[in-house]
């Protein structure tokens, strides 16, 4: 707040002045005390003058509802929402959602530069306030063949932006542990702000050196005994419920148990489709998720709100206080978060809904990202080997296991049959071609293939199915309509949603992604694909080669426990 906006509001404090908007006796969740008390609260120009009792121009009575401060989400890549900024905001303002720290490495793994551009051009026009931290693996590591690079030298444009708080996960954990310079001067480069990290099961002495380097935060904890480990060198641990990564009820129950609490714990979705935003929330979703499995609901939000703030040091929101931003939610009932309004800077959600997202204008870096020749088929074969290192794919996880089968096959080559598919991999962003294939066991497609431009981090068209025809033509599909998903049988097209930013998303009001997407899904189950597995999400982390075991890049197999290429 500026020194002339404290001067104009301190008369609305005194009382010398009334406010625009009075909330009237309203059940107050004080984060700071961790206690309930009822209170008017007095907001002016889209900041909380005063709680306590005040008169008001306009009064709104809140009697027998809570008022709690707007939800933060502490680490989400909007692009896996497959819409754009401004439409993201729409969909998670009705959530309670009004601050996100966005670390956008999909879209500058892609675009560089030009897509840092665009994502704070876009922000702009949000409903939401959208920070950002600055994607500090681009590319992922010397193994990750992307788009364009994103160095230290690159980043310093950005560092006068007032959206940039920080620097984004620091995935290439090997790197940070041999002591890589060009990571560390990242990390040097945007001390003292928060640097975030993604250490999956990183333990021992190798964590504490991972610590040492300056990383702050991990959200990539799957049990207790991880999240544990992190709070115990002072870490915050990043508490997440994603699509495909859910880890919440994990890192709850051991916190209850153990009596440790949330106190150093934020909740945050990393990557979460839109269809499951509309069907349980976000994140208010994590928070009564924290309350069924026995957090205190206060302790709850506290974690949601101002413990993400001053993590991020964001002075003037997390917390119902003079000062602070009118980021409000309105609540029915505290342990079950029933939404029943909120707002915006002091504007009611309803108005800012009311209100369009035009387009961004984008640079044809970004319109333009889906670069892939004819590939043929002999680029796609497999031999039929015994002993052939196969992928696996675990339910409910984006982790992978390592099993070695005999595969079966004809005249010397891999076809797929019973629980095994042929996974591809294909550089998009240059036009080489350059592919990767592997095998696929335990993701359940039967009778076609299923294809995306979204594939962690490098971006990477990545293709699943069990037969090359339907593999090359979903190939094809994604390159017309320049990246997104679709879905393959018999020769046929049977569906896509074309995500023409970067390959990544669309800022096309006219596509409904949720329902598009539901219908791929529904496609999904029918050839095969188990509910316990996600179709996308898990096919999108299958070449990111930093969470174990085995993974599959344009440049062959890759085992992250050796850190090495197998195949």
């Amino acid at each position: 707040m500026t020194l002339e906006c404290k001067k104009k509001l301190i008369p609305y404090s005194l009382k010398q002045k009334k406010p625009e908007l009075v909330l009237k006796n309203a059940e107050i969740v004080d984060v700071f005390t961790k206690r309930v008390k009822q209170a008017d609260v007095a907001i002016q120009e889209g900041y909380i003058v005063g709680v306590g009792s005040f008169p008001g121009e306009k009064e709104v009575d809140l009697s027998g509802k809570y008022l709690v401060p707007g939800f933060l989400d502490a680490h989400v890549h909007i692009e896996s929402s497959m819409v754009s900024p401004g439409l993201f905001s729409r969909e998670v303002l009705p959530h309670g959602t009004t601050t996100v720290i966005a670390d956008p490495h999909e879209i500058v793994n892609v675009a560089g530069v030009e897509g840092f551009r665009y994502m704070l051009q876009a922000a702009r026009g949000a409903l939401i306030t959208i920070y950002y931290v600055l994607p500090s693996c681009v590319p992922l590591n010397e193994m990750d063949h992307n788009g364009a690079t994103f160095g230290a030298k690159d980043m310093e444009e950005f560092l006068s932006a007032p959206e940039v708080i920080g620097l984004g996960e620091v995935m290439n954990y090997e790197a940070v542990l041999k002591g890589d310079t060009g990571l560390l001067e990242k990390i040097a480069l945007l001390a003292p702000h928060v640097i975030d990290g993604h250490a999956p099961s990183v333990t021992g002495e190798r964590f504490q050196a991972y610590r040492l380097a300056g990383v702050c935060t991990d959200h990539e904890c799957s049990t207790w005994e991880q999240a544990e480990e992190r709070l115990e060198t002072g870490m915050t641990v990043q508490v997440r419920e994603g699509s495909a990564a859910r880890n919440l009820e994990a890192i709850v129950k051991g916190a209850v148990a153990s009596g440790v609490g949330l106190g150093r714990c934020v909740f945050c979705t990393d990557d979460l489709h839109l269809e499951d935003v509309r069907r349980q929330g976000h994140i208010d979703h994590n928070i009564r998720k924290a309350v069924g499995l026995g957090a205190d609901p206060i302790e709850a939000i506290a974690a949601a709100t101002i413990q993400a703030a001053e993590l991020y040091g964001l002075q003037e929101i997390g917390a119902i206080a003079p000062g602070y931003r009118a980021d409000l939610v309105v609540l029915d009932d505290l342990k079950t978060v029933k939404i029943c309004g909120g707002y915006k800077n002091g504007v009611a959600w309803e108005e800012l809904l009311k209100r369009e997202n035009p387009p961004t204008p984008a640079e044809n870096a970004v319109k333009q990202s889906v670069h892939i020749p004819e590939i043929s088929r002999e680029q796609l074969g497999i031999p039929a080997e015994k002993e052939f290192p196969v992928i696996a794919v675990i339910p409910g996880e984006i982790v992978t296991r390592k099993e070695i089968l005999d595969l079966p096959g004809k005249n010397g080559w891999f076809l797929p049959e019973g629980d095994l598919l042929k996974l591809v991999a294909v550089q998009r962003h240059d036009g080489s071609g350059r592919t990767g294939v592997g095998v696929l066991k335990g993701f359940g497609l039967h009778g076609g293939a299923i294809a995306s431009t979204v594939a962690h981090d490098a971006h990477n068209l990545i293709a699943a199915g069990d037969n090359d025809e339907d593999i090359l033509l979903a190939i094809q599909e994604l390159s017309r309509c320049q990246g997104g998903y679709t879905m393959v049988s018999g020769g046929k097209v049977l569906a896509t949603l074309p995500l023409r930013i970067a390959g990544l998303f669309t800022d096309d009001m006219g596509i409904d992604v949720p329902e598009t997407l539901q219908k791929i899904m529904q496609l999904c189950r029918k050839m095969g694909i188990p509910e316990g597995i996600d179709p996308f999400q898990n096919l999108s982390f299958l070449s990111l080669p930093v969470i174990p075991e085995l993974r599959l890049t344009d440049a062959g197999l890759f085992d992250v426990t050796q850190n090495r290429f197998i195949r």
